[in-house]
């Protein structure tokens, strides 16, 4: 355990100076996974957004045969400014037995944990196969894993279950709620201050659409799922940013914002896209082309991250309760890739270390205790796919 406790915090010191924030080229980041499982005897594949700017990487230890699990995790980690850090955000800092920098627990932390526990999984002389799957652009919506799935499809063998390492305190999830990230786009028409009746201030127009978005949320937050274990136990809805216009003496002719909500599984979330379009086009629409006819109001849905639930996750439940002893499931209402798993009919739970308190935030960090727990897990979970 101590080699392979410094060789995750060499490999997790790699992975942290890497700024690998969503949307960006990944191409350092995945030379550096694929180069290292090269070195370990490991050929990986690698799949492509449409611009072959951003990749997805999948390697596998052990027997080509159906079954087996796969470790999944992304590489891609959340912006940092407008954050007060302490320490370099992208240089792996200890302090005491605490390990600083952006996306140490968000997730790179089990991806460092994954990658230094090859060796043992080279050597545990595994029945079944363990995948390594690490996809781009989780963090803005799961972008990278439809492109996974459909190149995991070509591959001539199914794996069964799969473990998402997202920071859940190693407590074993079954749930989560959907997301849907969402952009509104709006144009009005610019007319000088002194006279803005004869304009359409699309600014005016956003604030309207807000209050209405805000209003949906309201209501979702007045009736609560009862004895959901959900926190909160309803579809939340945030309006996260908000540009427009170019002067003060001038109606805003555009403004466009940025809203996300994430529905409670089983909830249809295109309830609340229709809604809103309906609102926009009876109540909005008619004054703003009275003045201008070109004046438009367009809600996209850049993304829909489906829920997890527990329809498909005995088997994997199964597996974790076996090598941990754990019985107790919870939820969390934070999204993840196990959603996208789950609907392509793999048995799919989330169970990593660390805690999702400490992501996204300055000065985020995984400590030493939380890396050898997570190292455990993964040395025991070669040991059982080594039975038999």
């Amino acid at each position: 355990m101590t080699n392979t406790f410094k060789n995750t915090v060499d490999i997790l010191q790699q992975l942290v100076s890497f700024d690998s924030i969503s949307g960006r080229p990944t191409h350092d980041i995945i030379s550096y996974i694929s180069n290292y499982l090269k070195d370990q005897g490991i050929e990986s594949t690698l799949s492509y957004d449409e611009a072959g700017e951003r990749a997805n990487i999948f390697a596998s230890i052990g027997p080509h045969v159906d079954g087996g699990v796969v470790l999944s995790g992304h590489t891609d980690v959340v912006p940092v400014e407008g954050q007060r850090w302490n320490t370099d955000p992208f240089s792996l800092t200890q302090i005491d037995n605490r390990f600083y920098g952006r996306g140490s627990v968000d997730m790179k932390g089990f991806l460092a944990c994954v990658l230094a526990s090859v060796p043992v999984f080279k050597s545990a002389k595994l029945s079944k196969p363990i995948h390594i799957a690490f996809s781009y652009d989780e963090e803005t919506g799961g972008y990278g894993m439809p492109v996974l799935l459909k190149s995991l499809a070509q591959e001539s063998f199914r794996p069964r279950m799969v473990i998402v390492g997202e920071p859940t305190q190693m407590k074993l999830i079954t749930g989560h709620k959907a997301g849907y990230e969402m952009r509104t786009e709006i144009i009005g028409q610019e007319a000088h201050s002194s006279n803005p009746s004869i304009g359409v201030s699309a600014i005016s127009v956003a604030v309207k659409l807000i209050a209405k978005i805000e209003e949906i949320g309201a209501r979702f937050a007045a009736n609560p799922h009862p004895d959901s274990p959900f926190d909160p136990p309803y579809c939340t809805i945030n309006v996260g940013t908000i540009e427009g216009g170019t002067a003060t003496n001038a109606t805003a002719g555009w403004c466009n914002f940025k809203w996300e909500f994430r529905p409670m599984p089983n909830e249809d979330g295109s309830l609340v896209i229709t809604e809103l379009e309906q609102y926009a086009q009876s109540e909005l629409l008619p004054a703003m082309r009275a003045i201008n006819p070109d004046a438009r109001i367009d809600i996209i849905n850049e993304v829909a991250v489906p829920a997890l639930n527990d329809a498909n996750s005995e088997d994997a439940q199964a597996l974790i309760s076996q090598i941990t002893g754990l019985n107790s499931r919870d939820v969390v209402s934070f999204g993840t890739d196990a959603g996208y798993f789950s609907d392509d009919g793999f048995s799919t739970v989330v169970f990593g270390p660390g805690s999702i308190d400490r992501a996204h935030k300055a000065d985020e960090f995984i400590t030493e205790e939380e890396i050898k727990t997570g190292l455990d897990f993964l040395s025991k979970l070669a040991m059982h796919l080594s039975k038999g």
